[in-house]
């Protein structure tokens, strides 16, 4: 017997065919389907299919995960297996953020926003402005008044 699929429209035009066991991982969609606002497929404006293709990769392996027994290798497992979907660039990085929060995918979102923190962890200002080519729109005067503000986070 197959499972029950839906059709999941991206920002792009491509349609993914997903089982509903792995889409309700959205709360998003999930309340769309209960809503009766699943026919003819969900449109995702904010989700391209590249990025779509990863959060269905994500969620299908959480389904799969929580039909295993819970043991410390499973979760192991699952842990290695999330440092290397992570392994992306920033852009694809940020892109799952948006994509995570968009589609209400809490365990989703907490662990790209994790990636992010672990990023800037022990690193300066500078450093961070590096990394995620940030601009430093400050004058030396504002900076120098943000350092003074904020002396106890950057000690």
């Amino acid at each position: 017997m197959s499972s029950k699929k839906i059709t999941l429209k991206s920002s792009d035009g491509e349609t993914l065919e997903v089982e509903v066991a792995i889409a309700v991982q959205s709360q998003t969609i999930k309340h769309m389907i209960e809503d009766d606002c699943a026919d003819g497929g969900i449109p995702l404006p904010n989700v391209t299919s590249k990025i779509l293709a990863k959060v269905i990769e994500y969620c299908k392996k959480h389904v799969e995960n929580s039909k295993k027994e819970d043991s410390i290798e499973e979760e192991d497992e699952l842990k290695e297996w999330e440092c290397n979907f992570l392994q992306v660039d920033q852009q694809i990085l940020c892109d799952l953020i948006h994509a995570a929060n968009y589609l209400n995918i809490k365990s989703l979102l907490d662990l790209t926003c994790r990636r992010v923190a672990d990023m800037i962890k022990g690193k300066t200002p500078e450093e961070i402005r590096r990394t995620f080519n940030i601009k430093n729109d400050f004058t030396p005067e504002e900076e120098e008044e943000v350092r003074r503000e904020n002396k106890w986070a950057l000690e």
